[in-house]
C-alpha cells in the first residue's frame, strides 16, 4: 500500500492537507474556526473584515437557487479592531489562519491587514470583489491598476503572505492575476462569486433586497476551473481554487487545472463540516489508484502536452 502525502505548502504556509474553509462561510468566531480546523480543514479563512463596523444589507440577503446560493449580505462585520479578539483566541490553532480583509481604498485594505497580522494572522486574503469606492456599483477588483495599488499597499504594511482573491466578473482574470503578482501577491485565490440575480414571478420583484448578488455553488465550478487554468498559465505563484467544490472529484479537477489547494464554501451548508475529511479521503484513494505518492504531483497536470 502506497503512503499518500496530502501535505501542501502555500506561500510558505504548511498545511496538513489541501482543503481550506472558504471566506464568508462560518468564519465569524474563534470557536467556529477552531471547529472547522478540528473537522479536518487544512487551513481556515475568516469572514471578510473591514476597518470599520458595517451592518450590511437588509433581508433577504441569502437564498438557495436551483444551482447553488445567491447572496448579497453587504459585508456585515464588527470591524477589525473588535475582530482581533477572535484572531488572538486562535494563536494555538494547529493550521494556518488566514484573515480575509476588505476596504474601499488601498489605505483601508492595508490598515485592516496590518491589524490582522499584528493580532496573529498567518496570512491575509484580500477580498477584491467589494463595491467600488466611487460608488459605481462595479467591483473594486475589476481594474488591474486598482488591484495593483491595493496589493502594493498591503504588502508595504505586513510581513505575512498576501493572497489576492479575484473576481470572475471581468473580461480577463489573467490580467488581474498578473497585476496582483507584479505588486507582490504571494498567492491567488480564484474565484469569488459570480454576479447574478433572481426575480419572484408572483410579485414581479427581485428577491434579494440588494437586487443583485453573488452566485456560489455548483453552477460556478466550470467558470472557476477555467479561471484557475488561465491563471496558472499566466503567473508563477500558488493558486487556491474556490467555487462549487462539493466532493473530491471537484477538488482533483481544480488541482489538475493548477490549484495547489482548494477552498470549500457553499457545500458545507449541504454536507456539514465532515466534508473536509470526505474530500481528503477521496483524494487519497484517487492518488493511490493512479500511482501518485503526493498530492503535489497532480497540480497543473492538465497543462502537460
Amino acid at each position: 500500500m502506497i503512503a499518500i502525502d496530502l501535505r501542501t505548502r502555500v506561500a510558505g504556509l504548511d498545511m496538513p492537507n489541501p482543503t481550506m474553509l472558504a471566506s464568508g462561510i462560518l468564519g465569524t468566531t474563534a470557536d467556529i474556526l477552531r471547529e472547522a480546523a478540528n473537522a479536518g480543514a487544512g487551513a481556515v479563512v475568516t469572514k471578510s473584515v473591514g476597518l470599520k463596523p458595517r451592518e450590511g444589507y437588509p433581508n433577504p440577503t441569502v437564498i438557495q437557487v436551483e444551482c447553488g446560493f445567491l447572496n448579497a449580505v453587504g459585508l456585515p462585520n464588527p470591524g477589525i479592531r473588535k475582530f482581533v479578539d477572535e484572531i488572538r483566541g486562535l494563536r494555538d490553532l494547529k493550521v494556518p489562519l488566514i484573515v480575509s480583509v476588505f476596504g474601499f481604498s488601498p489605505k483601508e485594505y492595508a490598515e485592516a491587514a496590518r491589524l490582522a497580522v499584528e493580532a496573529g494572522a498567518s496570512a491575509v486574503e484580500l477580498n477584491l470583489s467589494c463595491p467600488h469606492v466611487k460608488g459605481t456599483g462595479a467591483e473594486i477588483g475589476q481594474d488591474p491598476q486598482t488591484v495593483k495599488l491595493i496589493v502594493k499597499a498591503v504588502k508595504s504594511r505586513v510581513n505575512r503572505p498576501v493572497f489576492a482573491k479575484l473576481t470572475p466578473n471581468t473580461s480577463s482574470i489573467s490580467n488581474l492575476a498578473e497585476a496582483a503578482v507584479l505588486a507582490g501577491a504571494d498567492a491567488i485565490t480564484a474565484i469569488n462569486t459570480v454576479r447574478a440575480m433572481a426575480i419572484d414571478i408572483e410579485t414581479f420583484r427581485p428577491i434579494l433586497a440588494n437586487k443583485f448578488g453573488g452566485l456560489s455553488g455548483a453552477a460556478i465550478k466550470p467558470i472557476a476551473v477555467r479561471c484557475v487554468y488561465e491563471i496558472y498559465e499566466a503567473v508563477n505563484v500558488p493558486i487556491i481554487g474556490c467555487g462549487g467544490i462539493r466532493d473530491w472529484r471537484d477538488a482533483v479537477e481544480f488541482m489538475l487545472a493548477g490549484a495547489c489547494a482548494v477552498q470549500i464554501g457553499s457545500a458545507i451548508a449541504l454536507e456539514g463540516l465532515s466534508i473536509f475529511k470526505k474530500i481528503c479521503d477521496g483524494i487519497s484513494k484517487f492518488l493511490e489508484r493512479k500511482g501518485f505518492r503526493s498530492v503535489n504531483e497532480i497540480v497543473g497536470l492538465a497543462h502537460k502536452k
